[in-house]
């Protein structure tokens, strides 16, 4: 049985029409879900955002895109956030949802294992689509079998 927030219309919607995708807790630790994830992203042709506090304050990049420390400055320097994509615990994952509602990005992604319901509540509540305990990479391959 599919959970409200594994709606595969809306999944379907995430991956084929979307462009910007801000990657919270990406890095360039190449061992981290988060950097394959945001790899397969780029290959499918959306623009990845990494935000990170320790990758921007060194400045760096991260494959090849500006590395952000929050999702606001983020917003305030490149315009429109299609889906925030947050690779943290469920427990501290509800506070980016909520960061996602307040820059006005257009939805919400949690990837395979991160489940918040109050989260999912607060930003469906706010008009934001949300999907929880996905992963794209599988998503897509089930389109690829």
């Amino acid at each position: 049985m599919t959970k409200t927030w594994q709606d595969p219309k809306t999944i379907d919607r995430f991956l084929d029409h979307t462009k910007t995708w801000a990657i919270v807790g990406l890095s360039n630790d190449t061992g981290r879900t988060a950097h394959s994830i945001a790899q397969l992203l780029q290959a499918k042709g959306k623009r990845i955002v990494p935000i990170h506090p320790g990758a921007a304050a060194e400045g760096a990049e991260v494959l090849g895109e500006k590395a952000y420390a929050t999702l606001a400055e983020a917003a305030a320097e490149i315009g429109t956030i299609d889906v925030v994509d947050v690779f943290r615990r469920s427990d501290a994952a509800g506070a980016f949802a909520d960061q996602a509602v307040a820059i006005g990005a257009g939805s919400v992604w949690f990837p395979l294992g991160v489940v918040d319901e109050e989260a999912f509540r607060r930003t469906t509540d706010a008009g934001l689509p949300m999907v929880m305990d996905v992963c794209p990479a599988i998503e897509w391959g089930k389109r690829d079998a």
